[in-house]
């Protein structure tokens, strides 16, 4: 899936040893690899689809208001488009030593980090809540608005085992201009347009190490600390009510859901944490969480997952579902596909892609809120991602996953071997791709891949259907005739015996046994006849011992020997195998299977979003749980909402995805 496990969390040593356990680094492919002079047309797409009124229209919408616009932390609160930033920190008092919690973030570990169980938020920052535990301090924190202003309450929990300070520190952030002093209750900002006001609402204990270069009041937290902004002093009790409003506003929308009005709650709850402002590029945008950001350089788009934050998107609102499919479109390489990761660092990996759900997530994301501006744009970059993956991934008719030669100034070292061709698989561990050579003349694993294949279909067919919306039968007539000869080649994959499509070892002329979910992508492309669908479903995916159980689906089949490893994808439940398994399972008109998919996944996402407030990246397949101690998994990451979102297509809150897109008006 990516290059590291859990940003933050593991040493890299460990980072290290896992990718030795995918295939190692292989040879250091630095001093012989070449830069092809690719044409670039990244400035083009570029340009298209970020530089147009509407757009630019909806990112000024979107970056506006108080916020935790700052990936660094979720205690820091920043008033866009001005860049003023109201900052919380936490100070321990010892005999001999003292903490000092000065960025807070959510999955944090190791000796001493803070644990934070985050809750109910709005999107736009609205409303929201975390409970906070930090070297024996347990905290609540509520944040919302009165009026335009900002209202934050800190509440300590009883008895707090040693004196703890708030700091509350203010400053511009990425170079926006604008002084902030120290005034007689907290803070005086000049910005450009004028003055805001910070408010402190504590007992101040004056601390003259607490503070970093910029003006901070330390208060004392043994009781309820107030911070507001405001031309006018509040109360208490003003403040309360003010939370009590911003806190009933998202209720409300909420309860529009009805009986999925929980499951609402957290799914956008997972987006909300992990939705940040992006300086680099002017940007607001989603992301799957704050620690991988931190690794990757300030924020960290990935293949595949960020049109999954596309889609979900979409139950927030308009202008985020755009917003986060344009923002991952303008990460193409200069060859005209999607990285495996695009970094805030400037780099990304233009060596590999991940698998192609572009255009399948892009038109669900169209026939929700159907743009033509949107759908030009978005059509071009996509295009150029489905003609690229023949051209550089074809094995013998079929597509395998792969790395080839390319530019390289971050010298990342496993460009052009197994592991990276296991990184664009998204499965980077996969049990399907063990004793898998790397045939570094191909530039592609030794294996004909069932599921790439098929979502490669898939993506051919539903461009065609953006393409004829927007009167270019041309390129319709080309997607259609390309994904015909896939859909042809993979009938190749079909093994009667077993009743099921298997992916093919080219190394060794003959069809593998590990089984993944993968395997039932044909579904999606609407490949199996419904014989062969009937044998696929009673045969493996609803058969327990194979796929099927109390938590579903696991990423190895039951019967693999790898399955009782569960780590990664060696038996773990991943919220996109669920999720395009059921996308093709209604797209074969196996509506009851679906139904049974969407609610077992809803169930295990529920009851860890009760029992923790976590959204996790993989889930047990054993225990159902996302903290099992056997699972590598990132406990709140955005894309874990797959689970819950089946739902809301189950009950019709988004169009039917099996349907062809209407044309235009």
């Amino acid at each position: 899936m990516r290059p590291a496990l859990l940003p933050a969390c593991f040493p890299a040593g460990v980072v290290a040893g896992f990718l030795a356990a995918c295939g190692g680094t292989g040879p250091d492919p630095r001093p012989t690899t070449p830069e092809p002079d690719w044409p670039d047309r990244h400035a083009e797409y570029d340009a298209a689809l970020g530089d147009t009124p509407e757009y630019r229209a909806i990112q000024e919408r979107l970056a506006s208001g108080w916020n935790t616009w700052d990936s660094r932390s979720v205690l820091r609160f920043v008033l866009l488009p001005e860049g003023l930033a109201v900052d919380l920190a936490l100070k321990r008092h010892d005999f001999l030593e003292e903490g000092y919690l000065a960025e807070t973030l959510i999955g944090r570990s190791g000796e001493g980090a803070e644990q934070v169980r985050p809750g109910p938020r709005a999107v736009d920052g609205s409303w929201g809540e975390l409970h906070l535990e930090w070297q024996g301090l347990e905290a609540r924190v509520e944040f919302g608005r009165r009026g335009e202003d900002l209202v934050v309450l800190v509440e300590p929990g009883p008895d707090p085992p040693y004196p703890y300070e708030l700091v509350v520190r203010a400053g511009a952030v990425w170079n926006r201009p604008g002084t902030v002093e120290a005034a007689p209750d907290g803070f005086r900002a000049s910005l450009p347009d004028g003055e805001v006001r910070i408010r402190v609402l504590g007992t101040s204990d004056p601390d003259p190490y607490a503070g970093d270069l910029g003006p901070y009041l330390a208060v004392r937290l043994d009781r309820p600390v107030w911070v507001h902004t405001g031309a006018a002093a509040a109360s208490p009790a003003d403040l309360r009510a003010a939370l009590d409003r911003s806190r009933t506003a998202l209720e409300s929308r909420a309860a529009a859901f009805g009986d999925l009005a929980e499951a609402w709650t957290a799914v956008t709850s997972a987006l909300a944490w992990n939705t940040i402002y992006e300086p680099r590029h002017d940007r607001v945008v989603s992301t799957v969480g704050r620690l991988w950001n931190l690794e990757y350089g300030g924020v960290a788009l990935f293949g595949w997952d960020n049109f999954f934050l596309a889609w979900l998107a979409g139950l927030e609102g308009r202008d985020l579902a755009l917003a986060n499919a344009i923002e991952h479109l303008r990460g193409h390489t200069a060859e005209g596909f999607l990285p495996n990761d695009n970094r805030g660092n400037g780099s990304k990996s233009w060596d590999r892609s991940q698998p192609p759900v572009g255009g399948i997530l892009v038109r669900e994301v169209i026939r929700r809120y159907p743009e033509p501006w949107f759908e030009e744009a978005a059509f071009e970059a996509l295009l150029a991602w489905n003609r690229w993956w023949p051209t550089a991934r074809d094995n013998g008719g079929l597509l395998s996953y792969g790395s080839h030669a390319a530019k390289n100034p971050f010298r990342e070292p496993v460009v052009r071997t197994k592991t990276a061709a296991g990184y664009e698989s998204g499965m980077d561990d996969s049990p399907m791709y063990e004793d898998v050579p790397f045939d570094r003349e191909t530039n592609t694993l030794e294996l004909q891949d069932v599921g790439l294949t098929s979502l490669y279909i898939a993506d051919c067919r539903a461009l065609a259907e953006i393409a004829r919306r927007l009167g270019r039968g041309g390129d319709a007539e080309e997607l259609e005739a390309r994904g015909d000869r896939y859909a042809e080649a993979l009938d190749r994959l079909w093994v009667e015996d077993r009743g099921i499509y298997l992916n093919y070892r080219t190394d060794l002329d003959r069809f593998s046994e590990r089984r993944s979910p993968t395997l039932f992508y044909p579904l999606l492309a609407g490949i199996p006849s419904p014989e062969r669908t009937e044998r696929m479903l009673r045969e493996h995916l609803l058969d327990p011992d194979a796929f099927w159980g109390e938590f579903v689906l696991p990423s190895t089949s039951r019967d693999d020997p790898s399955f009782p490893r569960q780590r990664y994808w060696k038996g773990a439940i991943w919220p996109p195998l669920n999720f395009l398994t059921y996308l093709g399972l209604r797209a074969a008109g196996e509506r009851e299977a679906a139904t049974e998919l969407s609610s077992k996944s809803l169930d295990m996402f529920l009851a860890e979003w009760r029992r923790k407030g976590y959204v996790s990246e993989n889930y047990s397949s054993i225990t159902g749980a996302g903290d099992d101690a056997r699972l590598s998994s990132d406990p709140f990451h955005s894309w874990g909402a797959l689970f819950g979102a089946m739902a809301f297509l189950e009950e019709g809150w988004f169009g039917p995805p099996e349907e062809s897109l209407p044309p235009r008006d």
